[in-house]
């Protein structure tokens, strides 16, 4: 949608001598982006650990370009953002001018002291375009492609065989005690987020001043991307996905993530709107096939979506030496473990230690592990844990910006 000055109007300024510029001939729509997904896209990098981006040379200048001259995180005055999430189905919208803040939150309306890919996808886009970005995320964590962002055209939730053997048997690890309040719950669950998600775009969209004030609805807008940035729920999942680690076990999600695609373009009718899909990248780059990664990356390769799907790997932006000391980490709690249960072959294995003495020891071992060094580079890269990606606002940084940079190449073509 454009508004053209009329030929009276273009003849009059030629006549008095006013110059000539083509945006008073015509006003480029406002660029909309939507971001979704689980507690990845929501965002566990604390803004504490913003220094730690300019400890590297190679990301010291992106880190500037997240700061104000105030040493601040910087206020966008072109991009605008709508986030809607919530926790335990209570939702809320924060919106405002794009700053760090709007990753995940307690309360919706209020800055959460975190960032997510958001906060650099949306620097990336004002850098890009001459005119405003409006981006509309909504995220929730802990939630699934299979059930709770389903796509209508996949259809109900529908059992494997691993399920359809052992759910009516009531018993095991996993297994619903109340097969039919299962099946009820499931029914309800089935989509949820994908309604929520779809029903606040439609309202952003017939509401955009609502979010950015200065919007005029003879400029128009244009759907110029969407980001999806989920799969944990999935990959963890042992039942709809059963089988071991082997080739195929993750088809039926890149199914899912097909319909996802042709849905969202069909209800917001933007047929070729640009998508990418972030693949997951906890743990960093993998030397073995990760089936699940492929999956995820998989409906970017099909020829209906090619040149306006793209699979953007994020294992890359993880931060080994961190995930190194997280590792240190996981040990020591492990080794915790083995002293609290009198496991075999460990220090308290015939359990006469007392409370005191594993403590002791529990801290003589930690300090063989984790250095003065480590325990400076943790506290000034880290705040969360590993499925957050450790809360690394390095990373974070990192991945938003592939994202907008991949966005940006699919309008290009």
């Amino acid at each position: 949608m454009t508004n053209i000055l009329s030929r009276s109007v273009l003849t009059a300024l030629a006549i008095t001598g006013f110059a000539f510029h083509p945006t008073l001939v015509e006003a480029k729509p406002l660029k909309v982006y939507i971001l979704a997904g689980q507690s990845n896209m929501e965002g566990h990098a604390k803004v504490e650990t913003f220094d730690y981006i300019g400890d590297d040379p190679a990301t010291a200048p992106l880190l500037k370009e997240m700061r104000g001259p105030d040493g601040k995180p910087r206020v966008s005055d072109k991009v605008w953002i709508s986030y809607f999430t919530g926790i335990k189905d209570t939702n809320g919208e924060g919106i405002g001018k794009l700053t760090a803040g709007y990753g995940a939150r307690r309360n919706p309306a209020e800055n959460g002291g975190k960032i997510g890919p958001e906060f650099t996808f949306g620097l990336t886009m004002e850098k890009a375009h001459d005119g405003p970005v409006l981006i509309i995320k909504t995220a929730w964590g802990g939630k699934s492609l299979h059930t709770d962002f389903r796509p209508p055209s996949a259809g109900p939730y529908k059992l494997n065989a691993w399920q359809l053997e052992n759910y009516p048997k009531q018993e095991g690890h996993g297994i619903p005690k109340d097969f039919k309040k299962w099946k009820a719950d499931k029914k309800t669950a089935t989509g949820h987020y994908y309604r929520l998600m779809t029903e606040h775009v439609q309202n952003i969209l017939t509401d955009i001043k609502r979010v950015y004030p200065d919007y005029n609805p003879k400029q128009g807008f244009e759907l110029a991307g969407f980001v999806w940035f989920q799969g944990w729920n999935d990959m963890v999942d042992g039942q709809t996905y059963p089988r071991s680690n082997k080739p195929g076990r993750f088809d039926l999600y890149s199914e899912l993530m097909a319909h996802f695609i042709r849905d969202v373009r069909k209800d917001f009718k933007a047929p070729k709107m640009p998508f990418v899909i972030g693949v997951m990248g906890v743990d960093g780059v993998q030397d073995k096939p990760n089936y699940f990664r492929l999956a995820m990356a998989a409906p970017a390769a099909l020829p209906e979506f090619k040149g306006n799907v793209v699979a953007v790997e994020t294992a890359p932006y993880w931060d080994q030496p961190l995930g190194d000391i997280d590792q240190k980490n996981a040990q020591i709690r492990q080794m915790g473990h083995f002293l609290r249960s009198k496991h075999k072959g460990h220090a308290n294995k015939d359990g006469k230690m007392t409370k005191d003495q594993q403590q002791t020891y529990l801290k003589d071992y930690r300090a063989k592990l984790i250095t003065p060094a480590d325990e400076a580079r943790w506290k000034r890269g880290a705040s969360n844990a590993g499925y957050h990606y450790l809360g690394c606002a390095k990373t974070m940084a990192l991945i938003g910006q592939a994202f907008a940079q991949a966005s940006l190449q699919m309008e290009k073509k």
